[in-house]
């Protein structure tokens, strides 16, 4: 079996009541990316779309497009960000309402539970410094009668033949597993509704970060640790021992403090909490992403995240760093070293998480844009091609 690359999928192409609140009438993700401007010599911003302009999810031929861009790529699929806050409370949820509903595209699919709180720095800086905001939505877990609710609520999308499976069971992950107390029992309950309802069982893969500077106790609570750079195992056995049948990792923190080194990482991290104006940090992307990949990722139950190029700034301003240099043809070679890493996993779990799709805002997309063209995706389909005719 060839290997498996899955692409966050961001739904905020379209206009909501929540944003046009907050942010002014029309608001949608290319608002920031529009305003974008460079911030220091050299940066290259805006990022303007190209193939499929600044489009609107609601109209289903961009869907369609969009699936026919991503297979032509050999990408499997999409994984929806899905916002469920708890209590039937949804948002962005029209795009993907519609693509079950109507069938099309006919592209496979699945969902990531975002299982945070919507703030008024989710999208945007807050005038009064990062740290400073006010909440739009807050995300809850009211318990099992809500789960039972968010479980029928998806049904039709978990039969639909295009949702995807990993070992014959729907694929379902978990945005934020530390700070969902429950979530063990919200596993256990998903699991009994699958078997009741013909699924049989989930998949479910909590999302991490592989050097993680928080550590949950038994008890749910969190305290924070120093990060170890040379192991990931801890980290994951921790998701793992609350259900979870794999772990998504992400290595963003873990080469940036290796590139930046450890202390100064953390410290420009805890800086940048408390002060506006500072500088952007900037990570030359060849080299941060070569330290992606931690050594655990190799084990049968990890899927390792893939990044073609990282620039929060149309959202945070100066509070992330920017990816600077980063080109297709790295990217190229950062796909064909994660598939080398999951070359010998079985079939069904030689997956690699594309982050993302289209996270214009956060400066992380393969879709056509006017700079490099398809050269994103063409990255994607050469490194599919070398590998799988290997």
């Amino acid at each position: 079996m060839e290997a498996r690359i899955i692409a966050y999928y961001l739904p905020q192409f379209h206009p909501i009541p929540e944003n046009d609140k907050y942010w002014g009438p029309g608001y949608t993700e290319w608002t920031s990316v529009a305003q974008a401007r460079p911030m220091f010599k050299g940066h290259y911003q805006p990022h303007i779309p190209a193939d499929l302009g600044f489009y609107d999810l609601r109209l289903p031929e961009v869907r369609e497009k969009q699936a026919e861009l991503a297979r032509e790529a050999g990408i499997e699929g999409f994984c929806y960000y899905h916002y469920w806050l708890g209590n039937g409370k949804r948002l962005l949820e029209r795009p993907f309402e519609e693509v079950v509903a109507s069938g099309k595209p006919d592209f496979p699919f699945c969902l990531c539970w975002a299982n945070h709180d919507w703030t008024t720095k989710t999208w945007k800086r807050g005038s009064g410094g990062f740290n400073s905001k006010k909440m739009i939505a807050e995300q809850l877990y009211p318990g099992e009668e809500d789960y039972v609710t968010h479980f029928n609520y998806l049904l039709s999308a978990f039969k639909d033949h295009r949702y995807i499976t990993v070992d014959g069971k729907p694929l379902f992950l978990i945005y934020d597993p530390y700070n969902f107390r429950d979530v063990s029992n919200f596993i256990f309950v998903w699991r009994r509704l699958a078997k009741e309802n013909g699924l049989g069982d989930f998949y479910f893969v909590g999302v991490t970060n592989s050097t993680s500077t928080i550590k949950r106790g038994e008890n749910g609570d969190i305290h924070r640790v120093l990060p170890n750079l040379k192991s990931s195992k801890v980290v994951y056995e921790d998701i793992l021992n609350l259900g979870f049948d794999g772990v998504n990792s992400f290595g963003k923190f873990r080469a940036e403090m290796i590139y930046k080194g450890k202390y100064m990482r953390l410290l420009q991290l805890l800086l940048r909490t408390f002060f506006n104006g500072m500088k952007v940090n900037r990570f030359d992307y060849a080299k941060v992403i070569k330290y992606y990949f931690a050594p655990e990722d190799k084990w049968e139950q990890v899927i390792p995240t893939i990044v073609p190029q990282w620039d929060r700034t149309p959202r945070v301003g100066s509070y992330d760093g920017v990816y600077v240099n980063a080109k297709p043809e790295y990217f190229q070679q950062h796909v064909e070293d994660a598939l080398q890493l999951i070359s010998g996993k079985e079939a069904q779990h030689r997956i690699l998480m594309l982050r993302a799709w289209n996270e214009w805002g956060e400066g992380n997309y393969v879709e056509p844009d006017l700079r490099y063209g398809h050269g994103w995706l063409n990255a994607i389909r050469k490194a599919l091609d070398k590998y799988n005719n290997y």
